[in-house]
């Protein structure tokens, strides 16, 4: 199953998962504890400010996607949970891993198993190369080891939950905002209509060339 997620979407799963890992009395989650958490300002990359309508268009979308539901423990104020874990079949050890991706973005080995430990403990970074190793071999994958940017020594391993990610150019040039981004990929996509529309205005006029030129044979 292939899963696209935008930069709130990821935040949010992301919470979830940490916090059914690193607090299970808490969870599930209400939606202003999940706010709060998407918010912390401590383990996370980039640090957000969602409001809660930000979280319920996300957790809507989540559900729509079969990655997030209501809990049924039949308290006063809905809960929110992640089903990660069952829709993948996702290992204890994969979805500590996973969370660190997605709430702190890309990292080396040793920074995932340090950061990592609060949920899942791992002996050391051979044993955490190897979970990534399962990771990447996954159809579709779920983690991408990186190319090592210029000047650091070890490289960094990304999520693929919102695609490919953007890395720096090899001469150290920064990649571009999200935001960029997305406006890159939208003036793409409007070229390569106008391009179709122009296509498709030329095939026009020649179908309508070909039929002027057959009316006129029996005129």
């Amino acid at each position: 199953m292939t899963i696209m997620l935008n930069g709130n979407e990821l935040r949010i799963l992301g919470c979830l998962m940490e916090k059914e890992l690193t607090t299970p009395e808490q969870y599930p989650l209400t939606l202003n504890a999940l706010t709060n958490a998407c918010n912390q300002k401590s383990n996370r990359d980039p640090v957000m400010a969602l409001e809660d309508d930000d979280v319920v268009r996300g957790l809507n979308s989540l559900k729509f996607k079969q990655l997030v539901v209501v809990s049924s423990d039949g308290g006063r104020v809905p809960k929110y949970r992640h089903i990660l874990a069952e829709r993948l079949g996702v290992a204890p050890e994969e979805l500590a891993l996973l969370c660190e991706l997605l709430v702190r973005g890309a990292q080396t080995v040793g920074e995932l198993r340090t950061r990592a430990e609060r949920m899942r403990s791992f002996p050391d970074l051979a044993a955490v190369e190897e979970v990534l190793a399962e990771l990447m071999k996954r159809e579709p994958p779920l983690v991408t080891r990186l190319p090592r940017q210029q000047g650091r020594k070890e490289a960094r391993y990304a999520h693929l939950f919102a695609g490919e990610p953007v890395v720096a150019a090899e001469d150290g040039t920064p990649p571009p905002e999200a935001a960029r981004v997305r406006v890159m990929a939208g003036d793409e996509r409007m070229a390569k209509l106008e391009k179709e529309v122009a296509e498709l205005r030329s095939e026009i006029a020649g179908l309508r060339r070909t039929m002027a030129e057959f009316k006129s044979q029996f005129e």
